[in-house]
């Protein structure tokens, strides 16, 4: 530390810089931690307070690029730049090896350490000034080992590459000719994204081949503000997660012996993501040798063929598809860090909003509205029977038939609005004599439909098998990684699942043909392959629908395999499949008039009934029982056309029943996971890979419930929508979020620009984000009663908004401070403090009121105290009911206590309330200090406390404030001996963390804490 004062101090002298030091936890294996402080440095003597074994990171201002390395056993980097914290990121913040920018004078010399400077030179550098060797204890090296420095200046080449920039191509990646990777001529290591796809690719292609997982994302936008700076060109600041650098090491120790690094991540946009940041954090590592040859391969299936198929055709990273990346988590980013922050302050207890996630829940709450004010009308329908006698059969024939036109005027759904109508057309029809008056005859080709993507597998898979979005994907991904089959392989099932294409390679197409046309014969196979167009707006199609892997391998042969939901998933996928390949199916279909003499009167009757089954035969194959409907529908509609084509025109017809039915018109229903999927690819919104993961956030935040499959909005949901809408337009608009899509979209195309998308967009957000970082909570409040006043104040009695309590004050809308959503206050607070209940809200649709017994109207007058003549109340608070002695008055609290432990709250009567206001009580001092010993209430019985230690008594101990001290001493020396044998859990006794005799016991978390924790943990000091 001495030799690192002296050369800071003198470093700090030869230049009129800023010197900042920064200090960076150690961690295990040299592995970085996160930044501790950041303060100017002025004096070399402050190094006496640096922690012992600290990394340290200077950085100095308003010098030019010039680069110092200093190469030592714990490979410390001595770096020059004219902006300190963006050089940190340029040089690698973050990673194993510690940066200090340092200021050297133009010769390249450093006075501040004596001994002997030695030349060498290093590859991507030039101009080598001097090198320099201290056998002193210099950066961690051993003492008597040697130092070696590099000082060269950084042409713009170099600065480019080193700074995050290897997704660009250089002018001799640009002329590279790429070779084939198989057959292996040397070692690779391959990297893909799972342990499960890095097992079965390893079966594949043997020991020339070293395959390692990432595990998803090595690193990501620290979850902090400030990780994306629009004021440093859209600057990013990564977090690596630690469990990354021990995957990266082990990528590190694989590459010491290898030629080739091949980077197979997922074929889409997040896998491109993937590899570029890999390459990335081996950069600046350097770990990765000039040799060493780095490739992109992408495969769409995890097949042996498609796996050395993808090897013969590398290639480098799409520097599109990584601006586009880029650029969607910087947007991402700057809404979810902007808004999310506003709306804690201004609607505390909801805690986040983002792009896609706003725009799935406007649409939710949309719906809402639209259901809250459509209004039913009533309309009726009538339904009749009609009979014939079969002259062949002892049985009638029975025709069911609907009222089609009336007084010879065509009916329309609302055309009967009353019971006096249909009571009045039944008269008519009643009386009056029918006959067959036409029978048309047509056929129909219905076509098969396309195959998957990623939106509507999701959507049958909710339909059909009752799967939530999140958990489809999450089997298919099982899938597609690779399952172990008997007696073979472990081998993927499926293509990749996140995909928007509707096409399957020739190869495939022509292998499903073969197979359908030996399964069920040759015209049931389509004469040529079946393509498909898109539908989807702004739909990539980078990669094929989802499909098996191999047709052959039937949903029959994998029983035993796979579990009961990963079959149902294949089965959809492979019946799917097989269809999209066949013939369309022939469907003929009847129609039948019946009228009486003038036709003023007409009743329909229709069927239909499939002569060609083409494409349904492979949802009617065995294969396919386990996701069948039920045929009995089908055996109906048969018998049907049967007796509908048997009738002929002029044919009398005899009236057997008629039926008046009541409706009233519905409200469009709320969306299901599955329909809200459907909409949200319609206008644009999100893509494949985020529709399961934007349903499921809107559930983790309470935004959005399920029940029955439905999506319901919750209260706080629909506050948050309304928030956005009223003062960010744009971030719930769904126009806009979809032409996002679009231009994001351009951005992997490499049609616009990604930083200035960027930079167009947050001129505009920003000046929202300021906006209404001016507005007012009481403003907030206003306009959230405003929007839904007429829901808030329905269940007041009769429709008053005068306040019950001081009958001078007004009702109005009040978010919560506490977060558990809103509540109808007095205007009137803090003088009065009276809190209405409504029946509208997430807390009444979740309980029942006649079920819940806790329904109290509080403040609740339980009656006075016989002792002082004061009020015993029961009240309300942020954390529960609880009962007090006397009422509010200012520089006064009263004496209260919790009823946390009755569930009955309605129940409590005066004599429990005063049962419960005796605590805490004293019970006596401790014989050995002397220290009082107080006996106090517990959520579960009651607890002890003597000075800093705590004991819980179970309630069945039945102690009360009349025990004698000395009934209490044994428990008091048990509880004693507990706290040293570590056994005591003290709850919220926070002098505890601040006492220094005490701080090395704390303990939270497995590690030392210094500050308030809600519980601690004492432990045995080591000395």
């Amino acid at each position: 530390m001495a030799y690192v004062r002296q050369f800071l101090s003198t470093a700090a002298a030869s230049t009129s810089c800023r010197l900042f030091v920064m200090f960076q936890k150690r961690t295990v294996q040299n592995q970085p931690g996160s930044c501790l402080w950041c303060s100017p440095f002025e004096s070399a003597d402050k190094l006496e307070y640096f922690p012992r074994k600290a990394r340290i990171r200077l950085a100095l201002s308003n010098i030019q690029p010039k680069v110092l390395r200093v190469k030592s056993e714990q490979k410390f980097h001595l770096l020059r730049s004219d902006a300190p914290f963006s050089a940190l990121r340029q040089f690698g913040y973050g990673s194993s090896n510690t940066a200090m920018l340092i200021n050297v004078s133009n010769s390249g010399l450093i006075s501040c350490l004596s001994s002997t400077f030695y030349v060498s030179s290093r590859r991507s550098f030039s101009q080598v000034t001097r090198v320099v060797s201290n056998r002193n204890n210099y950066g961690g090296a051993k003492k008597g080992g040697n130092v070696e420095v590099t000082v060269a200046s950084v042409d713009n080449k170099v600065s480019h590459r080193r700074q995050s920039h290897v997704i660009g191509k250089t002018k001799s990646q640009e002329q590279k000719t790429w070779q084939q990777l198989y057959p292996p001529t040397s070692k690779s290591v391959m990297i893909v994204e799972s342990a499960t796809k890095a097992k079965v690719i390893q079966g594949y292609l043997g020991n020339m081949f070293e395959v390692l997982p990432s595990y998803g994302h090595v690193r990501d936008l620290a979850a902090r503000s400030g990780s994306v700076r629009p004021d440093d060109d859209f600057s990013m600041v990564w977090e690596v997660p630690s469990t990354a650098w021990t995957h990266l090491k082990g990528i590190k120790v694989a590459l010491s012996g290898a030629e080739n690094l091949i980077l197979a991540s997922d074929p889409d946009r997040e896998g491109e993501a993937i590899a570029w940041h890999i390459i990335e954090m081996l950069q600046q590592q350097d770990a990765l040798r000039e040799d060493i040859n780095v490739a992109r391969v992408v495969f769409n299936e995890i097949t042996e063929s498609s796996i050395r198929s993808a090897l013969q055709t590398p290639r480098d990273i799409d520097a599109n598809l990584v601006h586009a990346y880029l650029a969607r988590r910087a947007l991402d980013y700057l809404i979810g860090f902007n808004i999310s922050p506003l709306l804690w302050r201004k609607l505390p207890g909801c805690p986040s909003a983002g792009r896609v996630q706003s725009a799935a829940l406007a649409l939710i709450c949309d719906r809402e509205k639209e259901i809250d004010e459509f209004k039913a009308q009533e309309y009726w329908t009538i339904e009749v029977e009609f009979h014939k006698k079969d002259p062949n059969s002892a049985n009638s024939i029975s025709l069911a038939s609907h009222l089609t036109h009336c007084d010879s005027r065509k009916l329309n759904q609302l055309s009967i609005s009353s019971f006096l109508e249909a009571k009045d057309i039944e008269r008519k029809i009643t009386t009056s004599k029918f006959e067959v008056i036409s029978s048309k005859t047509s056929k129909s080709r219905r076509n098969p439909p396309p195959p998957y993507i990623t939106s509507t597998l999701q959507q049958d898979a909710a339909n059909k098998l009752n799967f939530q979005a999140s958990y489809t994907m999450k089997v298919a991904q099982k899938l597609y990684e690779g399952v172990q089959l008997l007696n073979d392989k472990a081998t993927g099932l499926i293509t990749y699942v996140r995909t928007d294409g509707l096409h399957i390679s020739d190869e495939a197409a022509k292998d499903v043909q073969s197979f359908i046309m030996e399964k069920y014969g040759e015209n049931f196979a389509s004469k040529s392959k079946r393509k498909y167009f898109k539908k989807v707006k702004n739909a990539q199609e980078a990669h094929e629908a989802i499909r098996p892997t191999d047709i052959r391998r039937l949903p029959s042969m994998l029983v035993g395999v796979l579990d009961e939901d990963s079959l149902k998933l294949y089965t959809l996928i492979w019946s799917r499949t097989m269809a999209c390949q066949m013939e369309p199916a022939i469907i003929e279909q009847i129609q039948l008039d019946i009228g009486n003499a003038d036709q003023s009167i007409v009743f329909q009757s229709t069927c239909s009934r499939v002569t060609f089954c083409g494409f349904q035969a492979a949802y009617e194959d065995s294969e396919t029982d386990r996701i069948r409907c039920d045929e009995d529908e089908q055996n109906f509609h048969s018998e049907m056309y049967e007796t509908l084509s048997n009738l002929k025109s002029r044919q009398p017809l005899c009236l057997s029943k008629v039926g008046l039915d009541q409706h009233y018109t519905q409200p469009q229903p709320r969306y299901s996971e599955g329909s809200l999927i459907r909409k949200l690819e319609e206008l644009g919104i999100g893509r494949p890979s985020t529709y399961a993961t934007t349903i499921k956030v809107l559930k983790d935040r309470n935004y959005v419930t399920t029940r029955s499959r439905i999506l319901h909005p919750e209260f706080r949901g629909r506050m948050v929508s309304a928030f956005l809408s009223h003062y960010f337009s744009e971030v719930t608009d769904y126009s806009f979020t979809a032409d996002m899509e679009t231009e994001l979209d351009n951005v992997s195309a490499g049609l616009t620009e990604w930083k200035g998308l960027l930079k167009d967009y947050w001129t505009r957000f920003s000046k929202y984000c300021e906006q209404t970082s001016n507005v007012r909570i009481h403003q907030v409040e206003k306009m959230l009663e405003k929007t839904f006043g007429d829901f808030l104040f329905a269940s007041l009695p009769s429709g008053s908004r005068t306040c019950a309590s001081c009958l001078e004050g007004t009702l109005i809308f009040k978010v919560s401070r506490f977060g558990s959503g809103y509540f109808i206050g007095c205007d009137q607070h803090p003088k009065c403090k009276y809190i209405a209940k409504t029946l509208y809200g997430e807390d009444d649709e979740q309980v029942d009121p006649e079920n819940n017994k806790n329904n109290v109207e509080e403040p609740k007058l339980l009656g006075l105290n016989p002792g002082s003549n004061e009020k015993v109340l029961l009240k309300k608070g942020p954390y529960g009911f609880y009962v007090q002695l006397g009422e509010d008055r200012k520089e006064y609290l009263p004496k209260r206590a919790s009823v946390s432990q009755i569930k009955d709250v309605d129940s409590i009567t005066l004599e429990v309330a005063l049962d419960l206001l005796r605590y805490p009580v004293t019970l006596g001092n401790h014989p050995d200090d002397d220290q009082p010993v107080v006996l106090k209430l517990a959520k579960v019985g009651f607890s002890i406390r003597h000075r800093r230690t705590i004991a819980s008594v179970p309630k069945a101990s039945d102690l009360t404030a009349s025990i004698d001290l000395s009934v209490l001493q044994e428990r008091l020396t048990n509880m004693i001996n507990m706290v040293d044998s570590n056994n005591i859990l003290v709850k919220e006794c926070v002098p505890l963390c601040y006492l220094d005799e005490c701080v090395r016991h704390c303990a939270f978390n497995s590690s030392n804490f210094g500050s308030k924790a809600k519980e601690i943990s004492l432990r045995i000091c080591s000395d």
